[in-house]
């Protein structure tokens, strides 16, 4: 709706990365978050480097104190000891995860990214550490893409190995639409099923052009579609990776942000709903800049 206007035929029309630094206004930076890990996303502080220092240095004189107060109640426990014995052992709790569970679709939760979206940002991730480890790619700023171009797919509308129930395709860049480029036919309409004019195909929205050049198997199965969801998150991943970018600086993240896409709004938007999912903090749609 709009955010294929600013694609060009390869995606490729760059700006200053310059520019990009004053683009995402939200403090919201793409902090890597592979499996396991506790996202971080480097909120502004109030303290400064005195107060903290002022806080580690009274630290440890509180220790002591503290120490003296236990002293008593551990004496108690230990007299209190047989009596627990006879007590039945508390069940063992559940180990506490480093984020909340994400849920299964938007109708279930508010972070919305559908279970079979999440696996495929995730094993984009995991493959890209091993084809591409100094780019450093995290699930979560695919997912960004993703929640931009094709709100996860319609809601992961794919079948239980990523394959979409019906194709995502772009509108026709034949310049009927307002503000869209004229595009004409690179694959002979094999992709986007037009032999004259191209059009955005997939959940990731990729040109004709732009796929064949960066095409990624991501479900293993021989075949590089832009209508499943594993292929379209691997190529997506490889395409933000292009040109040795290391998408852990944040500057370098909205450099690539803004290829995909040559709008500061649509930067802003991405960064920001990455950054939520990183966090589990849903970006306010006052927030978010209309992208046109």
């Amino acid at each position: 709706m709009g955010r294929h206007n600013k694609k060009t035929d390869s995606h490729i029309r760059r700006n200053s990365v310059i520019a990009l630094t004053g683009l995402v206004p939200i403090g919201l930076i793409t902090a890597a978050n592979t499996a396991g890990a506790t996202p971080k996303v480097p909120f502004l502080s109030t303290s400064s480097s005195s107060e903290v220092a002022d806080v580690a240095e009274q630290a440890p004189a509180a220790v002591p104190e503290a120490a003296e107060s236990i002293t008593p109640v551990a004496e108690t426990a230990a007299e209190a000891a047989p009596a627990a014995q006879e007590a039945a052992a508390p069940p063992a709790l559940a180990p506490v995860q480093a984020t909340p569970p994400l849920p299964t679709s938007i109708a279930q939760g508010a972070l919305g990214i559908p279970a079979i979206n999440v696996s495929a940002y995730q094993n984009a991730e995991r493959m890209l550490a091993v084809e591409q480890p100094n780019c450093h790619m995290y699930w979560t700023l695919i997912a960004g893409i993703g929640r931009v171009e094709s709100t996860h797919a319609y809601d992961g509308k794919a079948d239980d190995k990523g394959n979409m129930l019906e194709p995502v395709l772009g509108p026709v860049l034949d310049g009927s639409l307002g503000g869209n480029n004229v595009i004409r036919d690179t694959d002979g309409g094999k992709l986007d099923g037009d032999p004259n004019y191209d059009r955005a195909v997939g959940p990731t929205q990729f040109l004709p052009e732009t796929w064949n050049h960066y095409a990624g198997d991501g479900n293993g199965d021989g075949v590089a579609d832009p209508q499943n969801l594993f292929d379209s998150a691997l190529t997506t991943g490889k395409y933000l990776c292009d040109g040795g970018l290391d998408v852990r600086d944040p500057i370098q993240a909205a450099k690539a942000v803004h290829r995909y896409n040559n709008s500061a709004a649509y930067v802003a938007n991405v960064l920001a709903w990455s950054a939520g999912y990183s966090s589990g903090i849903i970006p306010a749609a006052a927030d978010l800049p209309r992208i046109h």
